[in-house]
């Protein structure tokens, strides 16, 4: 998967409009983002379809990427993220039920290519979701794992927007405590 120096590189390449950089990039980069959307698009058509559509964005953006923002492989992820969360949400689908533990969420993030390391940390987020009130802790895998604004969890809880804001600010950081009290 290439260093944050030669993706930056690349990048740059490709806002210059190097078709070859785009490949490059593509080479490097798609197994990673391809697991991501995976991740979020069960199907495998659909995921290859964002996958597509998330080199177009990258084409499109490459000159928005800034080096002092973010690594280069954090922002490829996040537009990756965004392109299979906007197809759930045109579709109007919700990938399976959310267990109240999180667990089907947490089995989801796993990456074939993950370190021991990353496997330890899921089995401390499982632990440190299930402190979480159970509606809390689906509230904020919906919003986080499903891209559920606001509105729709509301809607979905039957809550008033503030209430749901509420509930994900203070589960948030609920969770980061747990998490930094186990590190």
């Amino acid at each position: 998967m290439g260093d944050d120096a030669t993706l930056q590189r690349i990048l740059r390449a490709i806002a210059g409009g190097d078709a070859g950089a785009l490949r490059t990039l593509y080479d490097l980069t798609s197994p990673k983002l391809y697991g991501v959307i995976l991740r979020i698009q069960r199907d495998r058509s659909v995921a290859e379809d964002v996958l597509q559509d998330v080199y177009l964005r990258v084409w499109q953006a490459a000159g928005s990427y800034a080096p002092e923002s973010g690594r280069p492989m954090t922002w490829l992820c996040a537009i990756a993220r965004n392109r299979a969360i906007d197809g759930i949400r045109r579709k109007g689908e919700v990938q399976g039920p959310v267990r109240e533990d999180g667990e089907d969420w947490v089995e989801r993030l796993i990456d074939p290519h993950d370190t021991e390391a990353a496997i330890v940390g899921r089995g401390t987020l499982t632990a440190c979701l299930a402190r979480l009130d159970a509606a809390q802790r689906a509230c904020v895998m919906l919003a986080y794992c499903e891209g559920w604004s606001r509105e729709e969890l509301a809607s979905h809880y039957d809550r008033p927007v503030n209430t749901i804001k509420t509930w994900l600010h203070r589960s948030l950081g609920a969770l980061k405590g747990c998490l930094e009290e186990q590190a």
